[in-house]
């Protein structure tokens, strides 16, 4: 049985735990706090969850999630991960994370910054650029007229490959969105980021009682198209 492990449980990290329990996947979950503090979580999702440390999430997973403040990203255990497929869910808010002038300047991404921490690991930028409720409420089987698309990004043609298997497990399309370096055409407030899954988008954002609306694979495909980096 695959196994989803999960660095980190907010919103989006609670989001794929029930998820992955609903496409018949073992979650093993964690955070900063301790496993006693998922106990809740863990009692809803049932007897394919528990609640662990990130070192044993980490050691636990077919894949691993790390959905965790960016300006925590070192704190991320590196040995566990030797070998690993990480999906990295960050986003750079410098009101939270502090400044970081490489993101800054626009010189690497968020999961640059990852894969720099985990050399040996293989980081797939995904599940960053949609509202935590749209990912609970768009996910459809495979073949769904209304089935939505995330984009992920990678430097291993392999890890992206199992990423996007995970995904259509999950409820989704995957759209190739290029390399790491290139994650930056769905980061935050690009074309592809929350505003294609909004009902009703509020600039660049949505509103926390948002319905949500399918965006399909060519819909993305138009969105990451559309993205222009900042010069400075």
């Amino acid at each position: 049985m695959a196994t989803l492990g999960l660095i980190g449980s907010g919103n989006i990290g609670s989001t794929l735990a029930r998820l992955g329990v609903a496409a018949g996947l073992n979650v093993v979950l964690s955070n900063s706090r301790g496993p006693k503090t998922l106990s809740d979580l863990v009692a809803e999702l049932g007897p394919r969850a528990r609640a662990a440390t990130p070192e044993v999430a980490a050691a636990a997973g077919d894949w691993v999630v790390v959905s965790i403040p960016l300006k925590n990203y070192r704190a991320v255990p590196v040995a566990p991960l030797t070998g690993k497929i990480v999906l990295d869910t960050n986003n750079y808010y410098p009101e939270r994370d502090g400044r970081i002038p490489e993101l800054d300047a626009e010189e690497t991404t968020t999961s640059a910054l990852l894969q720099r921490h985990l050399p040996e690991s293989r980081v797939v930028k995904v599940f960053n650029n949609i509202y935590f409720r749209h990912l609970a409420a768009l996910a459809r089987p495979a073949g769904a007229p209304d089935r939505s698309a995330l984009p992920i990004a990678g430097d291993d043609p392999a890890a992206k490959a199992s990423a996007a298997e995970l995904l259509d497990r999950l409820g989704y399309d995957a759209v190739d969105a290029g390399e790491l370096a290139g994650s930056w055409r769905f980061q935050r407030d690009a074309p592809a980021y929350v505003v294609p899954y909004a009902k009703n988008p509020q600039g660049l954002g949505v509103s926390v009682d948002d319905q949500g609306r399918p965006a399909d694979v060519a819909t993305l495909r138009a969105a990451l198209a559309a993205a222009v980096r900042p010069t400075g």
